[in-house]
Formats: C-alpha cells, sequence, structure tokens
C-alpha cells in the first residue's frame, strides 16, 4: 500500500513538473474556457526551406525533422531555441499528437493562437486546412482525420514574404537588420497551439453586449449544430447567481439576463461578473460546459468627448508594442503580460494604445482583470492599403479579429491601421469605408478610428501624431492640428496631390459623421517619444540608439520636457480628449520608452507617476 502511495506521489509531481516545464502552460482563452483540452507548446522538430522546394520533396509527410524549436516562440527568437533573424520564408513544423481515448465521438479541433503567416496544417501527410494572416486566430477540425487512443503526426508549412506589400507586417523590419522603429521579424508560430474536445452540438460562440442603461446582458449564441438541445447561461456575483436563463439552443435564440445591483466595471472598479455556459442535448444530458466572464460596461461618443459608463472620460495611454527581448511579439510567460500593465498602471497611465500588433487573448483577461483600458490595433504595416488582394486579405483577418475580442470590456477602440498618409483616390477611401461598414456590422458598440493619425476617410474619432519636442511649439501645432477639421487634413493632404478627389462629399453620402470642430473626439494618440539612454549619451560617437528629437542632455531635461508637453496636451482638453505617449518600453534599438527593454524602471517612477497621473484642465 505504502509503495502505490509513493508512486502516486511521484507521479503527480512527474505531472506537475511537466506542467511547469511546459512553455505557456495556461488555457489561452480564458474568456471561453473548456477543461477538455490538451497544450501542444514545448519540444516540436523543423526545417527550414530556403529553395521552397519543401513540398516537392513531401515534406508534408514528414514523421519528424532533425532540429528541434520550442513552440510557441518563433524561430527568430532566443526562446525557440533556434535564434535565426535573416528572413525565413518557407519554413516546416513537425510534432506528434496523440489523442485522448475518451475524446470519441466528440469533434476534435486544433486551434493556433496565431502563426504568421500563410499556414498549411497536414495530418499524417493529408491536407487538413490552410489559414491566410499572421494576426488572427483560427480552429481545424480534425475529427475526420486522427482517431481516439491513436498517435498522428501533425505538420505545418508555413509561408511568408514580408517585403511584398501584400501581407502586414506591423513593425517587422523589412530590411536585414532592425532599424528606427522597425525591429526584429516573426515568422510561424508565434502563440499557443492546443487541442480541444466539442460535443458536435456544442457552442461555437457568443457576442456579449452589456446594456448599463437597461441593466441587462444581452448574449447571441452560436453553435457548430443544432440539434434540438437547450442553452442555459448561469450570471453569478461570486458564488452568488444574479440571473440565469435556459432557451432552445439555436442561433435564433437571444438570452436576456436582468442584472439587479448592478456593478459597472472601469480602471477605477474593474468588477467581473462570472459565466457559465451549460449546453444540454435533447435528452437533457450534459455535452458542452464553457466559463467565461463578463463587464458591465458602456463605451459612446457624445460630441467631442469619448464616455464610458455615461460618464466623460479622459484617457492617459501608453504606446505599447508588445515586444520581449527573448520571445519577440510572444511573452515568455503568462505572468510577463500581466506585469507590463503592472509597470504601465505604476508608470500612471491607466490603459494603452496596443501597437502593430494583435496582442493575445491572455493580455485582454490580465486588462479586463486588472482595470485596464486598451485600444486594438492591427499589424499594417508593410501593406499596400491601395492594393485590391492586400484590402480582400485584411478585411477577412480583421473581421476574425473583431469577432474574437469583441467581448472583452477592455477593449474601447477598434483601429485597423496606423499612419496611412498616401492613399489612391479610388481604392484606399472604399478600403476605409469597407473597414468602417464591415467592423460596425460585427461589433456595432465600439467607436472606429479607421487610421491612427493618417488620412481619415471613416472615422468616429480624430487622431494626430506630433512628435515635437518644445512644449510651446508642440501646444502651438495641437492648436493647428485642430484647426483641420476646418479644413480637414486628408482634404489638404489628397489637394496636395493633385488627385482630384474630395472625400468629404464622398463620405457625407454615405453619412459618415461630418468632421467639424467639435463634432467628434480629438486625441492625441502619438507625442513624446522622448529618447533616453544614460549609457548613450556618454558614447555619442558610436550611438546607434534611435529616438524622436534631439534627446535631452540630462536627467532633469528629460524630466523638464516630458511635464511640458503634458501640460501642454492637457491644457488643451476642452478640445483635445485624450492622449497616448511614446511609449511603454524600449523596443531594441528604440530607446524611448518609460522603462528599459528587460522592464527595469529607467526613472524615478513616482515623479514619472506624478506627471502622467495629472488630471486635464476643462472649463466648466
Amino acid at each position: 500500500m505504502m509503495k502505490k502511495t509513493i508512486f502516486a506521489l511521484l507521479a503527480a509531481i512527474s505531472i506537475v513538473t511537466n506542467l511547469c516545464a511546459q512553455p505557456r502552460a495556461e488555457y489561452p482563452r480564458p474568456q471561453f474556457e473548456r477543461t477538455d483540452w490538451v497544450n501542444l507548446n514545448g519540444e516540436w522538430t523543423y526545417s527550414f526551406d530556403f529553395s521552397a522546394s519543401g513540398m516537392e520533396r513531401g515534406l508534408y509527410k514528414s514523421e519528424g525533422f532533425q532540429d528541434k524549436i520550442t513552440v510557441p516562440f518563433c524561430p527568430e527568437s532566443k526562446l525557440s531555441g533556434v535564434g535565426y533573424t535573416d528572413f525565413i520564408n518557407c519554413f516546416w513544423y513537425h510534432r506528434k499528437i496523440s489523442i485522448p481515448e475518451n475524446w470519441n465521438g466528440k469533434n476534435i479541433f486544433l486551434n493556433f493562437g496565431a502563426v504568421y503567416y500563410k499556414a498549411e496544417i497536414y495530418i499524417d501527410g493529408v491536407f487538413a486546412a490552410r489559414h491566410f494572416g499572421g494576426m488572427s486566430s483560427f480552429a481545424v477540425n480534425i475529427t475526420d482525420l486522427v482517431k481516439p487512443g491513436s498517435t498522428h503526426n501533425l505538420v505545418v508549412f508555413v509561408e511568408s514574404d514580408v517585403r511584398s506589400g501584400k501581407q502586414p507586417a506591423g513593425k517587422q523590419n523589412l530590411q536585414y537588420e532592425s532599424y528606427a522603429c522597425n525591429y526584429t521579424r516573426t515568422t510561424g508560430i508565434w502563440q499557443t497551439v492546443w487541442m480541444e474536445a466539442v460535443a458536435p452540438e456544442g457552442l461555437h460562440s457568443v457576442q456579449v453586449i452589456t446594456d448599463i442603461d437597461q441593466k441587462e446582458v444581452v448574449i447571441h449564441p452560436r453553435f457548430y449544430q443544432e440539434l434540438g438541445g437547450k442553452l442555459e447561461v448561469i450570471l453569478k456575483d461570486g458564488e452568488k447567481t444574479v440571473a440565469s436563463k435556459k432557451v432552445t439552443a439555436s442561433a435564433h435564440s437571444t438570452v436576456v439576463l436582468p442584472v439587479k445591483k448592478m456593478k459597472t466595471w472601469s480602471p477605477e472598479n474593474p468588477f467581473l461578473y462570472d459565466v457559465e455556459y451549460i449546453v444540454y442535448n435533447k435528452e437533457g444530458n450534459v455535452v458542452d460546459r464553457v466559463n467565461s466572464y463578463l463587464g458591465m460596461r458602456k463605451i459612446h461618443i457624445e460630441g467631442n468627448k469619448i464616455f464610458l459608463n455615461n460618464e466623460p472620460y479622459y484617457q492617459r495611454l501608453v504606446l505599447d508594442q508588445g515586444f520581449y527581448p527573448d520571445g519577440i511579439w510572444t511573452a515568455p510567460s503568462d505572468e510577463a503580460l500581466k506585469k507590463d500593465i503592472e509597470l504601465s498602471m505604476a508608470a500612471g497611465f491607466n490603459g494603452a494604445r496596443l501597437h502593430q500588433k494583435v496582442f493575445e487573448e491572455r493580455f485582454y483577461y490580465w486588462a479586463d482583470k486588472l482595470g485596464y483600458l486598451t485600444w486594438g490595433e492591427a499589424s499594417s504595416w508593410g501593406m499596400d492599403c491601395n492594393d485590391v488582394e492586400v484590402a480582400r486579405n485584411f478585411m477577412t483577418e480583421w473581421a476574425s479579429i473583431v469577432s474574437r475580442d469583441r467581448n472583452h470590456p477592455s477593449l474601447l477602440i477598434w483601429t485597423p491601421t496606423n499612419e496611412e498618409f498616401w492613399p489612391d483616390r479610388v481604392q484606399y477611401p472604399r478600403f476605409m469605408e469597407d473597414l468602417y461598414a464591415l467592423t460596425k456590422m460585427i461589433d456595432p458598440t465600439r467607436p472606429f478610428h479607421g487610421a491612427s493619425g493618417g488620412t481619415h476617410i471613416a472615422t468616429d474619432i480624430w487622431t494626430v501624431h506630433n512628435y515635437e519636442q518644445d512644449p510651446a511649439k508642440l501646444k502651438e501645432q495641437l492648436i493647428n492640428n485642430g484647426k483641420m477639421f476646418e479644413t480637414p487634413r486628408w482634404e489638404v493632404q489628397l489637394q496636395q496631390r493633385n488627385i482630384g478627389f474630395n472625400p468629404l462629399k464622398y463620405t457625407d453620402q454615405y453619412n459618415f459623421p461630418s468632421y467639424k470642430k467639435g463634432s467628434m473626439p480629438y486625441l492625441i494618440d502619438e507625442f513624446g517619444g522622448i529618447k533616453w539612454n544614460p549609457a548613450q549619451q556618454e558614447k555619442s560617437a558610436q550611438n546607434t540608439s534611435w529616438g524622436y528629437g534631439e534627446p535631452p542632455h540630462s536627467l532633469e531635461e528629460f524630466y523638464h520636457r516630458l511635464e511640458g508637453q503634458v501640460d501642454a496636451v492637457l491644457s488643451l482638453s476642452d478640445d483635445i480628449w485624450g492622449y497616448c505617449y511614446t511609449q511603454l518600453t524600449d523596443v531594441e534599438q528604440e530607446q524611448n520608452g518609460i522603462y528599459y527593454y528587460d522592464r527595469k524602471p529607467k526613472f524615478d517612477m513616482e515623479r514619472i507617476r506624478a506627471i502622467f497621473t495629472k488630471e486635464p484642465k476643462t472649463e466648466k
């Protein structure tokens, strides 16, 4: 008996040790969580395919390659164990997957958090699926290709041509080496891969709309199949059931739950209700159970103010690019995601513009939990927005991104692109109008911000980027930027380019907001970027770091300039309703962060916090 107990204890220790050793072992989709899943992160094998001959060589039938890589870290990263930073156009992955025997009778999904850029999936040499897009999550139904209780060969073939102008690159460098504000590339798998078993009539997804005015939650469910069952939704405040309802398991069903003694979500009080979704078959047996959460909050626009929970809410954001020294686009741990938010809040910010990268769902989870505002943005740099094929591919992926993240209370604004300054007179306006319409169809509850700091065609908020370092000049330029409402910036730009197009008249026929001063919120969603690297100050001849403007000559000069810039923005808060400072951390050679790239503080954080927690000055 004693021997059995010891063996059981050793087995338990072994399981815990393996879980701890597995990279990114946490469930990757915390707002739609099932218990029946298998994490596939860890050791895979791989092969480069520089000549793009792998298909001819039959690599899709592989039973294992020679070299090893740690997933979910991209091959360019240190954490992957590869660390190859030159361009990678073709890359092959392989690992064995064992299907649990108790998954018999269920649909088996192979899930990918994200793979850059084009992925083809093979099971035992048989084609399973193809996915375009390096930012969006996707699932592959492999039920017919695998057998419960058996082991199979999984091969993932990745293609990327980041210099083609056909695919969004974000801040991935399009040259050999990183330079300015462009950094090491990310190719292939860069988010968690996992398998999940779901009943044929299981819950596919939900759209959750929190209506704080009516004090109710409205839920629109979607199922894999509708087989005559029921869906029960239970809303909880801790252990207390606030509301519950059982409806027919159908996409035609709408679940409306009254929320008595409603608690709203905000940065000051990020209260989250727990939600349980239970699917019953027609015999009344439970066949699917999903755990989730929601935050009761409302975001809308009135005049030139953004409102949170029916009150004007000034956003003090920081630019967060989500790069890590050892993982590049992939955080080394779940704790690292949480820590970035905590560092930002410690510096005095109440949120972040998530810049040129679609952040993983675990980041939004921590933002929801901690009370941290976010703007969702795609990795748009590197693509030609005037190209019809690019627009087609981007809109498909953007729709998936919006659908995935629309239930997170921390996410306030949708921003598909950044600094689009070179539009043509037909395709770019068409692209932006289509993005506006598409986003509103999928999620009508949030403002749409088409091109951050760029050429605005269809947008709910007006933004500019300005890195003027002198506070007095910055204030004057922001006032002049605001005057562009009278002669819109994009109209001036397009007239200057003499391409014969008046977007104001064009967009008016589609009932987009008129771009006049006071008609919509005006924000400076990039400013600052003050370069500070003490080590480089002493080595100016060898200074390869990058930032905006002439760096301060002393630490005291840095504080003075920073406070002057923030004061300049705050003094205009009757017109400018929020800001985003560049940036949270240094990223490689760009060294204008509040923190170093390794997340260590550069400054006296109490002094930094005192600057960024200043309140806007408004006329009463």
